[in-house]
Parts: C-alpha cells; sequence; structure tokens
C-alpha cells in the first residue's frame, strides 16, 4: 500500500470513528459508555483510543490562529450568573473543559486562569 492509500485508509478510518464518538455522546440518557460501547461491538478501551485519535488529529488540524488564543472572551453579564458552592452562594462562571471544572469570578487573576485552561486543554 502506497502512502495515498494508507492516509486514504486512516482518514476515512477517523471519519468512522468521530461518527461513532457522536452516537456515543447522544446515547440515551442514563445508558453508561460501557453499556453502549457493548451494544455497538467495541471495548470501552477501544472506544476512548479512538476518542483521543480523533481529539489528536482536531487539534493538529487548528489553525495556527486558533491555538495562540489563549482566553476566550467572556462578557461580564455572564459572570454575574449565580451557583452553589459549600459556603453559600458565589457569583461567577464555572467552565468545564475535558472533565475539568473551573469557578471563575471577577477576581480570577486572568495569567492563572490562562495557565489553568492551558493545563486542562493539554490534559489527556
Amino acid at each position: 500500500m502506497n502512502s495515498v492509500t494508507t492516509a486514504a485508509a486512516v482518514q476515512y478510518r477517523l471519519k468512522e470513528w468521530a461518527e461513532q464518538i457522536r452516537e456515543c455522546q447522544n446515547r440515551p440518557a442514563g445508558m453508561s459508555v460501557v453499556d453502549w460501547c457493548a451494544s455497538h461491538g467495541i471495548t470501552k478501551a477501544n472506544y476512548y483510543y479512538r476518542l483521543h485519535r480523533v481529539r489528536q488529529t482536531c487539534l493538529e488540524n487548528l489553525p495556527p490562529e486558533a491555538s495562540t488564543q489563549q482566553i476566550v472572551p467572556v462578557n461580564t453579564c455572564l459572570l454575574q450568573q449565580e451557583t452553589q458552592s459549600g459556603n453559600g452562594i458565589q457569583q461567577g462562571l464555572s467552565v468545564s473543559v475535558n472533565g475539568f471544572s473551573v469557578h471563575v469570578t471577577e477576581s480570577t487573576p486572568m495569567p492563572l486562569l490562562a495557565t489553568v485552561l492551558k493545563v486542562v486543554r493539554d490534559a489527556q
């Protein structure tokens, strides 16, 4: 097999995997990933391997300007959302990325937020 055929096969496989991941993420409420995988004939480990490869490919194909932006601007009116915490009500914005949650307030130092988001983004 030549490199063009191999590249085409990899792209085809990644498209199939991306569709499977979309299907799994849209599975019925209450159905676990393990149950979804079993019903589709793949192992949980194989599903997460495919998820990793699809994410990796997406990140590699981001335009250069997308990877240099570290902070997404947020309108300050969104920071007025109230959230419950152990100590009562806190104002701020909760952000969830890659299974990690970060609570941001107006007093959160932007360099700290940028560092945390970079670590979360790179966590795999």
